[in-house]
């Protein structure tokens, strides 16, 4: 019930995502009806039906990738203190977006099946009634277990993957400097170098029953030396060294235990700011990818017809296809935070470092979507290649398909837009009570916009031509 109260009081742009997965959801499930029906009127031709069905992973991994996009946007799912404090923490909110995204996948599920049996003929009275009954097997009775396994796999998958990505995470405690030990004094002397002096100086000989308060000591040492009342981080104060002691502590006797730290000091130092590290897996993936397509155009016994048409070999372009997008998406965060680099490079104006920090920063939040836009992109050309240079002139099915991939591809890079957006909206409101001109934050935009589409426009291409170039050989 609170899934659907957070789905019915959502904004208007919320809403929108929604319906793009839904969208999404029943193009994907359509695809995966129309594989069946391909199965139940050619039986004999079983390997092109497996095969019409492998080519539904592209279109399914591009709904999942977009619900996942679209529930981690999702604002009314987002923790918040006041509702951890009523019991809705992380991980309830994370099955609450989880449930959510299977609503909305089950929604398009369930009207790809009713267009599904509409133009099939099995439901009458409506437009287009039967208008697609040769291509559907409109004679053949439909299985009931293995339609809705298909159907099932689109919200199972999804949701799963929701679940996942929005899983409660421990956060990772900031580095701190090492305490002292015992050993570290000297005689007659200060503590280590991270140790700070609280207490007071005394000349004259050691002074009996000096106590400690907190963490400082309010007693003094033999031969007028500083009293080190606490180590970094609030430690009790150590044993003495030859010639002097501690004042209240037994000689051999064990030092006092470490004072309990606050996790919450405002005044300590934020972990450094660590760039993406996944250019090199990248690379490896997108040249694994690019070798089984090179091996795909050099097999040419094996060649089976593709859905709608188009002529290559199975297995090996749809999976290099996928390790290239897998690796373009991999090094999408490396290239844009090498982007944020070089905009600052060679003593940088204010506009070109603001621009460079911001592309540092959001490199995890719309590397990713820029890579996978670029692999779509490198795929459609290497279709085109395919076709000739012509226009392809593809079927129902693969036209369906790829609007699927393209249009996920380029909602979950608009989405991710918006959510780096809304991440800086702070920044954009301090810079503005700072006296920042609009001119300039515009400026910054438009900067990195320019510099993400003069690294990503290349890379593009030369992907493009260096995956058409063995199919067309």
């Amino acid at each position: 019930m609170l899934a659907l109260r957070l789905t019915r009081v959502a904004r208007p742009a919320v809403q929108l995502r929604r319906l793009a997965v839904v969208a999404a959801a029943a193009g994907t499930g359509f695809l995966l009806l129309s594989s069946l029906a391909y199965a139940l009127a050619h039986p004999e031709h079983s390997g092109a039906a497996l095969l019409r069905l492998s080519w539904c992973a592209a279109p399914l991994a591009a709904t999942v990738y977009l619900t996942v996009a679209v529930a981690r946007t999702d604002p009314g799912t987002r923790p918040r203190t006041a509702l951890s404090a009523l019991g809705l923490g992380p991980g309830r909110l994370m099955a609450v977006s989880a449930v959510t995204s299977a609503v909305c996948c089950t929604t398009g599920c369930l009207l790809a099946l009713l267009a599904f049996l509409h133009l099939r003929g099995d439901l009458t009275g409506l437009p287009l009634d039967g208008a697609a009954s040769h291509f559907l097997a409109a004679r053949k009775r439909l299985p009931v277990p293995g339609t809705l396994t298909l159907l099932a796999t689109v919200p199972a998958l999804a949701s799963a993957a929701v679940a996942w990505s929005l899983r409660p995470r421990e956060p990772r405690p900031a580095p701190r400097p090492e305490r002292p030990s015992a050993g570290d004094t000297t005689a007659g002397g200060p503590t280590a170098d991270s140790a700070t002096v609280t207490g007071s100086t005394v000349a004259g000989s050691m002074a009996t029953g000096s106590t400690v308060t907190g963490s400082t000591v309010t007693g003094s040492t033999a031969d007028g030396a500083t009293a080190a009342g606490s180590a970094a981080g609030g430690a009790a104060p150590a044993g003495a060294a030859a010639g002097g002691l501690a004042s209240g502590t037994e000689p051999g006797a064990a030092p006092a235990p470490d004072a309990p730290e606050d996790d919450d000091d405002p005044h300590r130092p934020l972990p450094p700011h660590r760039p993406p590290t996944g250019l090199p897996w990248g690379i490896a993936v997108l040249a694994v990818g690019l070798t089984v397509e090179a091996y795909a155009g050099r097999v040419h016994a094996s060649r089976t017809a593709l859905p709608g048409g188009l002529s290559a070999d199975s297995a090996p372009v749809l999976v290099g296809w996928l390790l290239t997008a897998l690796g373009l998406a991999l090094a999408g965060p490396a290239l844009t935070h090498l982007c944020g680099l070089l905009l600052q490079a060679v003593r940088p104006g204010a506009v070109r470092l603001l621009a460079g920090r911001v592309l540092m920063e959001e490199a995890g939040r719309i590397g990713r979507p820029l890579g996978v836009v670029c692999a779509v992109a490198s795929g459609a050309y290497a279709v085109s290649a395919l076709s000739g240079g012509a226009a392809p002139s593809p079927g129902p099915l693969t036209a369906l398909g790829a609007a699927l991939v393209a249009g996920c591809a380029v909602a979950v890079l608009l989405t991710a837009a918006v959510e780096a957006r809304q991440s800086r909206a702070a920044t954009i409101a301090a810079l503005r009570r700072l006296g920042a001109p609009g001119a300039t934050l515009r400026s910054a935009a438009a900067l990195r916009a320019g510099a993400l589409l003069a690294l990503f426009v290349p890379l593009t291409l030369l992907i493009a031509a260096l995956a058409a170039l063995p199919l067309t050989r």
